[in-house]
C-alpha cells in the first residue's frame, strides 16, 4: 500500500523476548523497530538475517522476514538474498564473535563488495551466548572464561576493518544512545551500498560496563562527540570543546582557551571520499579524544548486487535468452529418438 504510515508496533512480532534483563540488544531491537518505522518500507519487504549469538535472536522478536543462519555465514546468505531479489531491504545482525571470528571473511568481502546491505554489528567485546569466552574485539588483558590471566592479543578495531575493505559507509552509537541509533540506522538503510554501523552494547552477565567509560551519563558528553555531515566537531558537556588538526593528528581543544576560536574547529565532512580523516575520526576511543558516534563516512559507490542485475540484463538482451533452458536450446541441439 502506497504512503502507508508504520509505527514500531507493525514491526515487532508476538515473540517473548528472551535476553537477559537489562542486555542492551533490548534497546537496539526497539530502536530497530523504530527506525524502520520511519523507513516506511512495509514489513514484507524487508528482511532481517542474523548468525549465531545472543544478538542473533534479533529476527524471532521482528514481524518481518527472517533467517536465523548458521555461525559466521549471515553475510554470505544475506547476499544471497539481497542479489537474489533486489527489491528487498536487508538487514544483517551479528555480534564481535560471529561477524569478526568464523565469519570474518564474509564480513570484509560483503564490504568490499559494497552489496546494499545494512550491517549491525553489535559489540560487547565478549562471547556471550556461551558463556563469557573472549572475542575478536575483546581488550588486551582482559580477564575472561577463556583467559583466566589476561589475554595476550590485541584486538580487531571494527572500523580499520571496514576502512581496510575500502567501505563506503560506517557508523557508530551506544546502546544507551537511542535517538542516535535510530539516526544512525536510518541514516545506512538509505545508503546505497554495505552501511556497517556498531553498536556498542552491554552484556550484564559476562562483560559489565564493559563501554561504561564512554556510556555513563556522568561522563558522556565528555567523552564522546556526535558528528553530523556539515556541523562543526563540537563535543563536552558545556558544548565548549572542539577537535582541530593538530598536522595530520586530531588534538582536542578548549574554545576561548589558548586563542582558540569556533572557526578554528572542523567541520565534518562524511561524504568526502578520502577516507584519511575519517579513519582518524573512527579510531578515536573516548580516552585521549572523544569516541566518535554518529555517521563517520557515508559515500557513493558502485553497488555490488546493482551491478549484477545490470549485467545480467545487458547479456540477456545480446544473447535472446532469459532463463537458463532458453540458454541450453541457444546452440545446437539434438533429439533423440
Amino acid at each position: 500500500m502506497e504512503n502507508q504510515v508504520y509505527t514500531a508496533k507493525d514491526f515487532k512480532s508476538d515473540q517473548y523476548v528472551r535476553w537477559c534483563p537489562g542486555c542492551g540488544d533490548h534497546a537496539i531491537v526497539n530502536v530497530l523497530q523504530k527506525a524502520m518505522a520511519e523507513l516506511g518500507i512495509a514489513p514484507h519487504q524487508t528482511v532481517v538475517i542474523s548468525g549465531i549469538g545472543c544478538s542473533s535472536r534479533l529476527p524471532y522478536y521482528m514481524n518481518t522476514y527472517g533467517f536465523h543462519t548458521i555461525h559466521g555465514r549471515a553475510a554470505a546468505i544475506a547476499t544471497g538474498v539481497k542479489v537474489a531479489n533486489p527489491d528487498l531491504t536487508v538487514w544483517q545482525v551479528s555480534g564481535d564473535g560471529d561477524c569478526l571470528a568464523i565469519g570474518g571473511n564474509h564480513f570484509i568481502h560483503s564490504v568490499r563488495r559494497n552489496v546494499n546491505l545494512n550491517v549491525l554489528l553489535l559489540n560487547n567485546k565478549i562471547y556471550g551466548l556461551t558463556k563469557g569466552q573472549y572475542s575478536p574485539t575483546t581488550d588486551r588483558g582482559a580477564i575472561t572464561k577463556s583467559s583466566p590471566y589476561g589475554t595476550v592479543e590485541d584486538p580487531f578495531i571494527p572500523a580499520e576493518l571496514v576502512f581496510g575493505a575500502r567501505g563506503t559507509f560506517f557508523a557508530r552509537s551506544l546502546d544507551v544512545e537511542l535517538a542516535t541509533s535510530q539516526e544512525v540506522m536510518v541514516a545506512a538503510a538509505r545508503h546505497q551500498g554495505t552501511s556497517v554501523v556498531e553498536l556498542l552494547q552491554n552484556c550484564v552477565i559476562f562483560n559489565h560496563n564493559i563501554h561504561s567509560y564512554v556510556a555513563d551519563k556522568e561522563f558522556r558528553a565528555d567523552r564522546t562527540v556526535h558528528l553530523r555531515h556539515g556541523e562543526k566537531m563540537i563535543f563536552g558537556k558545556e558544548r565548549n570543546r572542539g577537535l582541530i588538526l593538530d598536522g595530520y593528528k586530531l588534538k582536542a581543544v578548549t574554545i576561548g582557551e589558548d586563542g582558540v576560536t569556533m572557526d578554528d574547529i572542523l567541520v565534518h565532512d562524511a561524504k568526502t571520499p578520502e577516507n584519511f580523516l575519517h579513519q582518524a575520526l573512527a579510531m578515536m576511543d573516548g580516552h585521549e579524544l572523544p569516541l566518535a558516534i554518529g555517521v563517520i563516512r557515508d559515500v557513493d559507490a558502485p553497488v555490488y548486487d546493482a551491478e549484477v542485475k545490470r549485467q545480467v540484463e545487458e547479456v540477456q538482451q545480446k544473447k535472446g535468452f532469459s532463463c537458463l533452458r532458453d540458454f541450453l536450446l541457444s546452440g545446437e541441439t539434438w533429439e533423440v529418438k
